[in-house]
């Protein structure tokens, strides 16, 4: 039971971080104008993600303001993510781990 715990939640954040990745592509291909918003499909696309990881990316952004047009706060969401994958919830799981098998 620890171990599919450990699974749903390690899987979540992987999602999390490939939505984080998939949006800031995205935003650089509608600001070159590579893709376009009047596209539906787009555009609904775009918003579903902006709705998952603006939560997220918000309180960095309020922290570290764009650099030169340049928002850096997916790297430094990714970074955190990722050492909360493989630092924290080994650390935190193991005890679960342990006490349910």
């Amino acid at each position: 039971m620890g171990r599919f715990l450990y699974f749903i939640v390690d899987g979540l954040l992987g999602l999390l971080v490939i939505a984080i990745i998939i949006g800031a592509i995205l935003s650089w291909l509608v600001a070159f104008d590579v893709i376009n918003l009047r596209n539906r499909f787009v555009y609904s696309f775009t918003r579903f993600l902006d709705a998952v990881t603006r939560p997220i990316l918000r309180p960095v952004q309020k922290v570290i303001p764009p650099l030169g047009g340049v928002d850096i706060s997916p790297i430094i969401v990714l970074l955190v993510i990722q050492g909360v994958r493989l630092y924290l919830l080994p650390m935190i799981f193991s005890p679960i781990i342990a006490a349910l098998g």
